[in-house]
């Protein structure tokens, strides 16, 4: 790690695991930061503890406990689609504790909700009634994978993602996230908007993000996956939005 740089704790959205950050781990280290991607509690090489009561705080609790094991201080939080949720939880927990335990929030192409909101809030009725039939379908109380080619990813990539992709616990998308906006808002907070193809269900995120004062917003010509689609471009992107 090179003194002055930030620590960054990469959080996966739905479906995922800290295998989604593969392809952006080494070039991040190599220029100096030391880097941590959480696995989710039930998602990704922790799937076999996929249980029916995990919770978007459980995942909260899992990216907070990383940041004390660890003694980061001065992170920075980078949140994924449903990962927004998250790092959101995990930012005013640790801020409320420790007011320079993080430094930055970045969301990439991801859920910024405000207080009182759950990743299902800005959804259609029709989207959420078919995740929640699907969830019962599951036997799992899990949202099973969709296709990634809804994420703007084809050939090797949509197959890398495939195989990899897992069923995702159900209540986090329906549990609202209670935080103190304030305390959320008094750190810098950037929106990495990935615009071609924009995935649908963020879009009101993207109008929000643009109205919120203080928030910078960059776009990236991909998909919904910047980090396994372009990869370099990505890291180029984190970097140069750290502030």
């Amino acid at each position: 790690m090179t003194p002055n740089l930030p620590p960054i704790v990469l959080v996966h959205g739905a479906w995922a695991g800290a295998w989604a950050w593969q392809r952006v781990l080494a070039p991040l280290r190599a220029a100096g930061h030391a880097v941590f991607a959480v696995t989710l509690s039930g998602c990704g090489e922790r799937r076999h503890g996929l249980r029916r009561d995990i919770t978007l705080q459980t995942h909260i609790a899992d990216v907070t406990g990383l940041v004390e094991a660890e003694e980061l201080n001065g992170v920075v939080l980078v949140g994924h689609s449903y990962g927004g949720l998250v790092v959101t939880g995990a930012a005013n927990a640790l801020l409320a504790r420790d007011t320079g335990a993080v430094r930055q929030v970045v969301y990439v192409d991801a859920m910024v909700p405000l207080p009182g909101e759950s990743w299902s809030s800005r959804h259609d009725e029709a989207t959420r009634t078919a995740r929640t039939a699907a969830a019962r379908a599951s036997g799992l109380n899990a949202l099973p994978p969709p296709d990634p080619s809804g994420f703007g990813l084809s050939g090797p990539d949509r197959e890398w993602l495939m195989r990899r992709q897992g069923p995702h616990p159900f209540n986090a998308y329906q549990e609202p996230l209670f935080f103190d906006a304030d305390r959320v808002a008094a750190v810098p907070r950037t929106f990495i908007d990935c615009v071609s193809p924009a995935y649908p269900t963020i879009a009101p995120i993207r109008v929000r993000v643009r109205q919120t004062p203080g928030f910078a917003v960059v776009e990236m010509p991909t998909g919904h996956y910047p980090q396994i689609q372009a990869p370099e471009a990505f890291v180029a992107t984190l970097r140069q939005a750290i502030v």
